[in-house]
């Protein structure tokens, strides 16, 4: 079994993010007083009284309303109770108990999960305890006043959360997981993917670009193993940028790219590479992560003899850093190849993990230099003495020299293409680091 999981439910706006952020210790959720900014749900971990759990923040819940983006999130709050172990009921106690409060109530007491109820906004805890009585009325226990904005209560809410938690079992903190990033522009197909790999409406899927602003966990597995899939909010142009939700949104999918192991670079077929496409898959080349670049939308465009081929060499062309990422050609709409990306997942986390013992290393770059000499410059020749693996994630070499200044780029290059050539090292960058040695060092 995996850790419990505590989903923050209520209407919206009730203070459901803050509550969220204060107790996963970091802003991840977007905190604004406009009602309906966390749109999907958000994860994280955290942990109280020695127990790991996974808390998710929800958008709110508004039991009456039409408008499609509102009741898709309405749907996403009813995933998020199925999956739940517990739920925290979230309300406003200045604004007492409202309709739509009492009907989610009723929802909440159909779904037969342990609940424990939270008036939050109690700023001022002597006066505002005794607007608290109202909210007995729901008939969901003893309601506990909190602060979050102040942190007043928290620690009696996840007391009573903690008590509520099914039984301990011995593989709950297993953490051979592989945890992936789906980037890419808005629009691209991000969602799509991941509700085609999950076989479940997981993130809010619409024509609006944009719509996904959050970035989302969700634990997988299946017989590839087990995964953590990080749907990340688009990044638009930042021309485009125009709200500071945005500006989270962008930020969070680079947050996003730290915290993958591998990276799904999604690109629209019927648009090919865009500058804003070089801008993103350069975030997760820089960052050192295992990259798969993803071709969307393979069923929707045109083609004929070579149409493969002549498209993989366009996208090298226009991504002339990432000649190390595999290609892949999917349709998340119908599925098409989407089973193939957990092969490609594994291969490119091995090749970013990958250890390379010193003394082959350094057979390969004798190999390397009997084939092409060193540069020299005004008579003095560059020596490289030896090489030695520093790190993984990416894998990074130090590579001992006579003089850093002859090493030269085109050199490097040379290396790292020999060097790839007897590891493989396919979809991950490799490093080079250039240090000084002199002879009587």
């Amino acid at each position: 079994m995996s850790k419990p999981i505590v989903a923050i439910i209520g209407k919206p706006n009730v203070g459901k993010s803050t509550f969220f952020n204060y107790l996963v210790g970091s802003r991840i959720s977007i905190v604004e007083d406009t009602p309906g900014v966390t749109r999907d749900r958000i994860y994280a971990d955290t942990n109280w009284r020695g127990r790991n759990f996974t808390l998710i923040d929800t958008g709110g819940i508004e039991p009456e309303s039409d408008d499609i983006i509102l009741s898709q999130m309405r749907e996403q709050a009813n995933l998020a109770i199925s999956m739940a172990d517990v739920i925290i009921f979230l309300t406003d106690i200045k604004q007492g108990v409202t309709a739509a409060d009492s009907e989610i109530a009723v929802m909440l007491k159909k779904s037969g999960k342990p609940i424990v109820l939270v008036c939050n906004k109690a700023d001022n805890f002597q006066k505002d305890r005794e607007e608290i009585y109202e909210f007995y009325n729901l008939g969901l226990g003893d309601p506990l006043p909190i602060s979050a904005s102040n942190a007043i209560g928290i620690g009696d809410v996840l007391d009573a959360i903690y008590e509520k938690f099914p039984p301990k079992t011995d593989d709950e903190d297993e953490e051979d997981i592989i945890k992936v990033a789906v980037i890419g522009k808005p629009n691209v197909g991000k969602s799509s993917l991941i509700n085609k790999i999950l076989g479940e409406n997981r993130a809010i899927v619409s024509n609006i670009a944009g719509t996904t602003r959050d970035a989302i966990d969700t634990d997988f597995e299946n017989e590839h193993g087990k995964y953590v899939l990080i749907d990340t909010a688009g990044v638009r142009r930042k021309s485009k940028v125009k709200e500071s939700i945005e500006k989270f949104s962008i930020m969070r999918t680079l947050l996003a790219i730290e915290r993958a192991d591998v990276c799904l670079m999604m690109i629209d077929a019927t648009e090919g590479v865009t500058d804003q496409d070089a801008k993103i898959a350069g975030e997760a080349h820089e960052a050192g992560k295992g990259i798969i670049i993803v071709v969307n939308k393979w069923d929707a465009y045109e083609k004929e003899t070579g149409t493969l081929e002549k498209y993989k060499k366009e996208i090298y062309n226009k991504l002339s850093y990432l000649s190390y990422a595999p290609i892949i050609f999917i349709s998340a709409k119908t599925g098409q190849r989407v089973n193939k990306l957990f092969d490609l997942i594994n291969e490119v986390n091995k090749q970013n993990s990958m250890r390379v013992s010193t003394s082959v290393l350094n057979q390969v770059i004798n190999e390397a230099i009997a084939i092409v000499q060193p540069p020299s410059d005004k008579g003095k020749r560059l020596k490289i003495l030896y090489g030695t693996q520093a790190s993984t994630k990416p894998p990074t070499f130090v590579i001992f020299v006579n003089d850093k200044e002859l090493f030269h780029f085109s050199y490097e290059r040379y290396l790292v293409n020999q060097i790839r050539k007897e590891f493989g090292l396919e979809g991950t960058p490799v490093r080079i680091i250039v240090r000084e040695k002199h002879s009587d060092d």
